[in-house]
């Protein structure tokens, strides 16, 4: 069956299959705390995520990760700096993007079709192509025969593939992930990494992929960036050349160059850990 996808927004007047770049430069948000004191979630955060990069963001607890996602999805404006995606500003929500959760976000009073269907309705697919569309990735996710299921009625790691099924199913230029599998046992976990990457090689959207995971990070990943303790900031940005197709998740986490990136980057990771752990006891007590 040969379906149309529904084409993506670039916002550098390119070809409209195209993934976009992210430029994030001298990147910094305050907020008021409850107090009515300043609170500096991230100060000068530049990173670079080249046109259908996977980039990995690793860092404590509180560094402000996910502050950093609603920046570049446009969601929330920057105290200071810029972000860029495909060349042009952001300056309110951002275009091609598709946003995916911890928690699953999907509406519980929809069945799986209504809400894998609802991205190309609101983008002004023809209901029946919309349809049609919805099935097949529905299929793609292995989810066959339950299209009429309720999120209730499924378990973790099938929610997850309807989530990511809603996630793509536009085609997005960027993809941004908040620790999309931390709440899945480690069995499913891994089933969902290699359904991820056997997607997104071939679909290939630009991805920030947020996670406290360091292995599902270098497994997954073209970049690691680490970000240091609140307030948050790139440390450091490693370059993961193992190559690609990467194959099954946990296999290649015995081959000898994952263990030698793995252990350079919990290096500098640890620190900011045990400093962002020493700050939160020293807090509590």
């Amino acid at each position: 069956m040969s379906l149309k996808r529904p084409g993506r927004h670039p916002e550098g007047g390119g070809p409209a299959d195209q993934p976009a770049g992210i430029d994030i430069v001298g990147l910094t948000k305050r907020y008021l705390t409850p107090k009515g004191e300043a609170f500096t979630a991230i100060k000068d955060v530049t990173l670079k995520v080249e046109a259908g990069q996977f980039c990995s963001i690793v860092g404590p607890t509180g560094c402000g990760k996910s502050t950093t996602l609603a920046q570049v999805s446009g969601l929330e404006k920057p105290s200071a700096g810029t972000v860029k995606v495909g060349g042009r500003l952001v300056d309110g929500i951002t275009s091609g993007v598709s946003y995916m959760f911890q928690a699953d976000a999907l509406f519980p009073w929809k069945s799986v079709l209504q809400n894998v269907i609802m991205g190309p309705i609101l983008v002004g697919t023809p209901k029946r192509e919309a349809a049609e569309l919805a099935l097949e990735w529905i299929r793609r996710v292995g989810l066959t025969g339950f299209e009429d299921r309720y999120p209730h009625q499924l378990s973790g790691g099938m929610r997850k593939r309807v989530a990511m099924a809603a996630a793509l199913i536009n085609n997005p230029r960027i993809l941004l992930m908040d620790e999309p599998f931390g709440a899945l046992d480690a069995q499913t976990k891994v089933i969902m990494q290699n359904e991820l990457l056997k997607l997104w090689e071939e679909l290939r959207p630009s991805v920030l992929f947020i996670t406290h995971d360091l292995d599902e990070a270098v497994a997954l990943s073209d970049r690691v960036a680490i970000m240091t303790s609140s307030p948050g900031a790139v440390k450091e940005v490693f370059d993961i050349d193992l190559p690609r197709p990467r194959g099954n998740v946990q296999e290649i986490r015995h081959e000898q160059r994952f263990l030698e990136l793995q252990g350079r980057i919990w290096e500098s990771l640890k620190d900011e850990v045990t400093r962002a752990y020493a700050r939160s006891t020293g807090a509590a007590a």
